[in-house]
């Protein structure tokens, strides 16, 4: 394995759209900060990198929706979300953003060294466009009725209700979200990467030279290359963002995942004139900390865009985490379905390690795991209160009881006493690999375990019993719980920062480095303790509860949105109502329709003539089980061809809270055409 000199850490980039939540944590920010602060500890040359992703439609859309501009709104979050961090301790070297000039200057250098250089292709095509509003439309800028599922407000890019992906060309009835004008179609042209041109050199680089990669992170790469890389659009049609610095692209962007990973770059250049080392210098190790659903822009995307410019190094891992869950469900910024980080600093104070400390113990390392309050409330009152913090506890306690606070001489060690000291280096071992492969869940473990050394040592030499008969003997025993103690303020530094912190601050030391773990005399004798203090504290049940009341009542907000009724529609005119020729028919045939999930295609029998018409209500019942159903037919909607078949007509459903449909059908049987007034 090559040894390097310095090493790059970057963290994802979090959406200046709304705050921060456990998810993030756990996912990235965490984990690279321990790492970041291990490395440091080791007297390593470290650079931490992090920012604010400023650019894309969902921050246009935010900004209309609340009638300000898009720059208020990453104003906003990226001011929080720096905020949230520091309070919390990442210890990003720079904590950047994309909106700023340096990183359009530096987005705009990569963008153009690839064009100069040929590396770009070139492609035309057709795409909405809103005449009134004078611009091309992006996804999220359309709506129209899903052509699976008939929901009347799905985006360009996705039915929220039947979660279909779609195209903005799928949708019926498409409107633009600025106008409320139906868009028209438009030439556009864009540049694209060629992705497809650098597979050989993807596969090569990653299914050959990084089989060491995480399982998860491997295998999403090989699933990517072995289906086949397309060409992807770097500019698009949008007033936001990094302008794309060539005459011809006037009035278009860089696309958010082109420019976003260049503000790694950016970033280092806003830290240090000397930003070439830290990106150019073989001898620099790059590592990025992502959550899984970044996976293929940095071990994918980003690497083919610097192996494109050809002077930057490449990433020499990419530990992506997978997702945490809460209380049994998915996180979810929309439905509020988190725990927010700055709400948490307000609800604990003094307790951000105790947060660290859980997103590590139950990080989602290899699957998807799951935040709850009550085990958050165990890791802290059985683990950090009632091992690590018990020892200390009663180590600092007993010293100052039997020597006034003042470190004993030890005598001569027994060959427990030697064996309970030579395995603070065992773990210092275990601790070390684990951390160097980006095992942090069981780094902590590890850890931990050296508390529990410290408890099961002082349990078995019983120092309050053996102090009457043999105080010498005590002596001894103190001084090496002690040094014990004193180890426990580095093994702990990486994940337990500001506990560890005070925990010096009782012992009167200064910082030691990780090459001193393992020493068994970092605490000399005549050494004076401060006066002890609890280092954690329990968490109670009234606490916790509070947390499970406010997710409680995110849950209920949530149901009494979902059974909302929509509010009644603008008045008509009875002639509008009595162009619709609306009658009784019965379901004489259903299949599926192949190739979908969500299409029927219904035969019915009108009383009039049998007709095809295909209708999204596959999720909800069986062809063979709907044949004889009566239903309510709009006859006169005009034909409109889906997956190959015309449809020639449309049926009525009835939604429920859930989503589930229900046919619009007579009380009891009526013949065939009958009209519905």
């Amino acid at each position: 394995m090559k040894n390097f000199k310095r090493t790059l850490i970057t963290s994802a980039l979090p959406y200046a759209n709304g705050p921060v939540h456990i998810g993030h944590l756990a996912g990235v920010y965490v984990p690279a900060d321990i790492y970041a602060r291990y490395l440091r500890l080791k007297g390593e040359e470290v650079a931490f990198i992090g920012g604010s992703d400023e650019h894309g439609v969902p921050i246009t859309l935010k900004a209309k929706k609340e009638g300000i501009t898009p720059q208020d709104v990453v104003d906003k979050y990226h001011g929080m979300i720096k905020d949230s961090f520091e309070k919390f301790g990442i210890s990003f070297d720079i904590y950047s953003r994309t909106s700023s000039k340096i990183h359009h200057e530096t987005a705009s250098e990569f963008f153009k060294t690839l064009y100069d250089k040929g590396d770009f292709i070139e492609q035309t095509s057709e795409q909405f466009y809103d005449e009134e509003a004078n611009q091309f439309l992006a996804d999220r800028y359309i709506t129209g009725t899903c052509p699976r599922c008939n929901y009347e407000k799905a985006y360009g890019d996705q039915c929220e209700s039947c979660g279909s992906t779609l195209n903005a060309t799928d949708l019926i009835d498409p409107k633009s979200v600025l106008s409320g004008n139906k868009p028209v179609m438009k030439v556009t042209k864009h540049w694209f990467l060629p992705l497809d041109q650098y597979e050989p050199w993807l596969r090569e680089w990653i299914l050959e030279g990084h089989k060491e990669w995480k399982p998860n992170v491997y295998g999403q790469c090989k699933s990517w290359i072995d289906g086949g890389l397309n060409p992807r659009a770097v500019t698009r049609d949008l007033d936001w963002g990094v302008p794309v610095p060539i005459e011809e692209a006037k009035g278009k962007v860089l696309y958010v995942w082109f420019d976003a990973p260049i503000g790694y770059i950016s970033a280092t250049k806003e830290w240090t004139p000397d930003w070439k080392k830290w990106w150019k210098d073989p001898e620099t190790k790059l590592i990025h900390f992502i959550g899984k659903d970044n996976i293929v822009f940095h071990c994918i995307i980003f690497p083919a865009m610097l192996k494109a410019e050809g002077s930057y190094i490449l990433p020499e891992n990419v530990p992506a985490n997978e997702f945490l869950n809460l209380e049994g469900d998915k996180i979810s910024t929309s439905r509020n379905w988190a725990v927010w980080l700055h709400e948490y600093l307000e609800d604990f104070p003094g307790k951000e390690d105790v947060l660290k400390y859980t997103l590590t113990a139950n990080a989602p390392e290899t699957k998807d795991n799951d935040f709850t309050w009550k085990d958050f409330q165990t890791r802290n009152n059985s683990e950090l209160v009632a091992i690590l913090g018990n020892f200390v506890n009663r180590t600092l306690v007993l010293t100052d009881k039997y020597y006034n606070g003042e470190v004993p001489v030890s005598g001569e060690l027994t060959e427990y006493d030697r064996n309970a000291l030579r395995e603070i280096s065992n773990l210092k071992a275990e601790v070390e690999k684990s951390l160097d492969t980006f095992h942090f869940r069981e780094a902590l473990k590890n850890a931990m375990d050296m508390a529990r050394l410290g408890n099961k040592y002082l349990a078995d030499m019983e120092p309050w019993k053996v102090v009457k008969s043999d105080p010498e003997r005590v002596k001894t025993i103190m001084n090496v719980a002690l040094q014990i103690t004193a180890n426990l303020t580095i093994v702990f530094e990486p994940f337990l920062p500001f506990s560890m912190e005070k925990l010096r601050g009782f012992l009167n030391l200064e910082k030691f480095s990780w090459q001193e773990l393992g020493r068994t005399d970092l605490i000399g004798a005549g050494h004076k303790i401060n006066t002890p203090e609890l280092l954690f504290e329990k968490i109670e049940d009234e606490a916790i509860q509070a947390q499970v009341d406010k997710l409680l009542a995110t849950k209920k907000a949530n149901e009494m949105e979902e059974v909302k009724v929509n509010p009644a529609k603008d008045n008509i005119e009875y002639e509008d109502f009595a162009k619709m020729d609306i009658r009784i028919g019965t379901i004489i045939a259903a299949e599926k329709v192949a190739k979908t999930k969500k299409l029927l295609k219904l035969t019915i029998d009108t009383g009039i003539d049998q007709r095809t018409v295909v209708s999204g209500i596959a999720e909800y019942f069986e062809p063979e089980k709907i044949i004889g159903q009566q239903v309510s037919l709009l006859m006169n909607l005009a034909p409109k061809t889906l997956k190959g078949i015309e449809s020639q007509g449309m049926i009525l459903m009835a939604e429920n809270s859930d989503g589930s449909l229900v046919f619009v059908t007579p009380a009891s049987k009526i013949k065939d055409g009958s009209e519905v007034r």
